[in-house]
């Protein structure tokens, strides 16, 4: 048998893609835990750490007016920056999976937030609290119908983890961690 030539090539996308299909086909029903650990670095600033990355650059950090100086993305802004990325992967991976070929891709994200009321400290009449609407405008050129587009568009959607965490109610536990 003859040794290859240099390492092995990396998959293509196409490939992995497959691959992650397989896989989640495989066992419809596994479940993985994701985690983050965040730290707190004083004056209302934090850090995030996920898996073995170094921390990373998604740190509280409120806008001027706010409370502190704009150095990070706040929390808010990070969660649109997580459904971004999420419906941006999800758009891509499905294109990939189709054979479309995306020549580029932008999505614009706002949320309507009221602030009055920040973290229980502020205005407490009753009223929305978190976001109240996010919009999200896509941009992708690539060389299909609009109709393609806007199914490839919608699907990625319906099956965003991150979108579906927004979109659905979601049980939340949050405790004081035992002394």
């Amino acid at each position: 048998m003859e040794k290859p030539n240099g390492p092995p090539k990396a998959a293509t996308e196409a490939q992995q893609s497959d691959a992650l299909a397989a896989h989640g086909k495989a066992d419809p029903a596994a479940i993985r835990t994701l985690r983050c650990r965040t730290v707190a670095q004083g004056r209302f600033s934090h850090l995030n750490y996920i898996r073995h990355l170094a921390p990373q650059p998604v740190m509280e950090a409120e806008p001027m007016g706010l409370l502190a100086e704009a150095t990070a993305p706040n929390a808010s802004e990070a969660l649109l920056a997580a459904l971004g990325s999420c419906l941006a992967v999800g758009i891509h991976a499905n294109a990939v999976a189709q054979g479309l070929a995306i020549r580029s891709l932008e999505l614009e994200l706002a949320a309507d937030i009221d602030t009055t009321a920040v973290w229980g400290a502020g205005d407490l009449h009753t009223k929305t609290i978190g976001f109240e609407a996010i919009r999200v405008l896509v941009r992708i050129q690539a060389d299909t119908s609009r109709a393609i587009l806007d199914a490839l568009v919608r699907h990625a959607t319906l099956w965003s983890p991150v979108a579906n965490t927004l979109h659905n109610p979601v049980h939340l536990d949050v405790a004081l961690a035992p002394a």
